[in-house]
């Protein structure tokens, strides 16, 4: 029985490389289509090419894409074999910054490849850093002052010109570390009797909208139980 299971396997391999079968296959001329964009824009284009590699004509049915930031096009619905298409696509930068990979996904009436997923990289480069991103004290603790830093990476300084809290239970203050470079931030909560979530709204004079608010955030949180030994 083993027997015959192995040679019936063996037949139904050799059946789907058989030169004269009908097969479709789109694919890119690279695994992944790179994106990238500068740090003004609010979204970046690119026209990518790919081909049909098989022996039968293929139509394209839908495109959807796993994120509502990336949309894809395709310049028609049915490819011969051998022919070669081209698409557009368009991610929108929004608040992403550093590399992001997103899939568009094409149904096409190939039984063979009846999902073709193509696959995008954005690369977005980092102008502000934040770090932490988020002070934290926990839930009873001693309300001590702590310090996060603002430090701008981009090619062109930018000054912080005002800062404000989104409570009124913390204190805060900041200073200059390099000119257009590098700014600490310091914030003490009054009392960490009583959960809190806030955020510091940074102003700063960049000429690039998206760049003159920034958040940085504060929490009093419930320390978490250890769990006990067995």
């Amino acid at each position: 029985m083993r027997l015959f299971l192995f040679y019936a396997a063996l037949l139904l391999t050799w059946k789907t490389v058989l030169p004269g079968q009908a097969q479709a296959e789109l694919a890119t001329e690279s695994e992944v289509i790179e994106l990238k964009s500068k740090p003004e824009d609010e979204s970046v284009s690119v026209e990518f090419v790919f081909f049909n590699k098989g022996n039968k004509p293929v139509r394209v049915l839908t495109i959807d894409s796993a994120c509502s930031c990336l949309s894809a096009s395709l310049d028609k619905a049915v490819y011969a074999p051998g022919e070669k298409g081209v698409g557009k696509a368009e991610f929108k930068v929004s608040s992403f910054t550093g590399r992001h990979e997103k899939t568009v996904h094409v149904q096409t009436d190939d039984p063979a490849q009846p999902e073709w997923i193509i696959h995008f990289a954005l690369e977005v480069p980092e102008v502000v850093k934040i770090e932490p991103k988020t002070l934290q004290w926990w839930l009873g603790e001693e309300a001590v002052a702590r310090t996060t830093r603002i430090m701008m990476t981009g090619v062109s300084p930018m000054n912080i010109t005002n800062i404000t809290s989104t409570r009124e239970g913390v204190e805060f203050s900041w200073k200059e570390v390099q000119s257009g470079r590098e700014y600490e931030v310091t914030v003490k909560p009054k009392s960490t009797a009583d959960v809190m979530l806030g955020a510091l709204k940074i102003e700063t004079d960049s000429k690039i909208p998206k760049y003159q608010r920034q958040l940085a955030f504060f929490s009093i949180f419930r320390k978490p139980e250890e769990p006990k030994a067995p």
